[in-house]
């Protein structure tokens, strides 16, 4: 079978031929239909984040897929079930308590294994296996779009847990702001609409622009980096009461604090490289005590927060998803699936249809 991957010493992608995967206990035999590509994806071709498989010499890519189940092999599924696959796995000597608890989510990273990113094969093939308790069922009207579900569950939980973080009194939240307005910026936009009666998005892009279109079309405010940095917002807007930060932009981490409004929380979900910069530290230590506000760290999801993303998906509306995936493309062209300009927000690749 035909799969996207990426060799050791290599910087960019190459389809291989793969056996097809033979389902083992407990295990469903899935036909790809799409996989998304993201920001990580790109990090991996550029040596910045990632590990191949310890005994292999490359690493299939795709970690947000979608598909319909060719062989149940006994489990509660039924051929023609359509999936969406959890990324998170045991390591070779077993589950932790985290995978025990079902939160993966929440284990450390050299306690998981993250299917197309470290440690183990992606989805980015015609076929692929999973245990079936990794295997979340969405409804087949979705199977087009079902490939956003993955990143709409890192959002899912980064937002439920800036929630929790301020359950102990009576929040309430009127503006948001979030920072990156790439594809998970975009759908994070529309998922706090409902929430906030003022959005904001902060990109580094000119006029014109299809992101900044998704943005107004969306009712949110845009905010040039450029023009108006994180620093600046609460005398050039207002401030914040929940930002979202998905740049993997040190500074903004620190910048968030002074940007918040009293009791406000920030959830970090960028992961950037080594930088060392100077900062006040004790005014953003007084900001944070005084003010009551939080930051919160969050990385992949679990089980839970991916049915959430499904009803998510669900509403989102169909001008937005049409608007938001600039291409879908087949397998024999899969590498304008990579490409990284401005006119690319968010695109996959096809091995199958429905």
């Amino acid at each position: 079978m035909h799969a996207v991957a990426l060799r050791r010493g290599a910087d960019s992608p190459e389809v291989i031929e793969k056996p097809r995967p033979e389902p083992g206990p407990g295990e469903a035999l899935v036909r790809t239909l799409r996989v998304g590509v993201d920001g990580t994806d790109h990090e991996i071709l550029a040596g910045h984040h990632g590990e191949f498989p310890a005994d292999d010499d490359h690493l299939v890519l795709g970690h947000e897929a979608v598909g319909v189940v060719e062989d149940p092999n006994g489990t509660a599924f039924e051929e023609g079930d359509v999936v969406v696959p959890t990324v998170r796995r045991p390591l070779p000597d077993g589950p932790t308590e985290y995978f025990e608890r079902g939160e993966p989510d929440m284990a450390p990273p050299d306690e998981t294994a993250e299917r197309g990113i470290s440690g183990d094969h992606g989805f980015m093939s015609e076929y692929f296996v999973s245990p079936a308790q990794n295997l979340v069922p969405i409804p087949e009207e979705l199977a087009e779009w079902g490939f956003l579900i993955e990143p709409i569950s890192i959002s899912v939980k980064a937002i439920e847990h800036a929630r929790a973080s301020r359950s102990a009194f009576d929040w309430r939240p009127e503006s948001a702001l979030v920072l990156g307005n790439g594809s998970l910026g975009l759908l994070t936009v529309a998922m706090l609409d409902s929430d906030f009666d003022r959005i904001y998005c902060l990109g580094r892009r000119d006029r014109p622009d299809p992101t900044i279109d998704i943005i107004e079309a969306l009712g949110a405010t845009y905010i040039d980096s450029r023009v108006t940095p994180v620093s600046d917002i609460p005398d050039k807007d207002e401030s914040m009461d929940f930002i979202y930060e998905a740049t993997g932009y040190a500074k903004h981490a620190f910048e968030s604090i002074g940007a918040l409004a009293p009791n406000g929380v920030a959830a970090l979900l960028g992961v950037p490289n080594s930088w060392s910069f100077e900062i006040d530290g004790g005014t953003l230590h007084r900001e944070l005590v005084m003010n009551n506000k939080a930051l919160v760290g969050s990385v992949n999801s679990n089980y839970r927060h991916f049915e959430s993303a499904v009803e998510t998906l669900a509403e989102l509306p169909a001008w937005l998803l049409d608007d938001l995936v600039t291409g879908i493309y087949d397998v024999s062209n899969f590498e304008s699936a990579f490409a990284d300009d401005e006119t690319t927000i968010k695109t996959a690749v096809k091995f199958h249809t429905q």
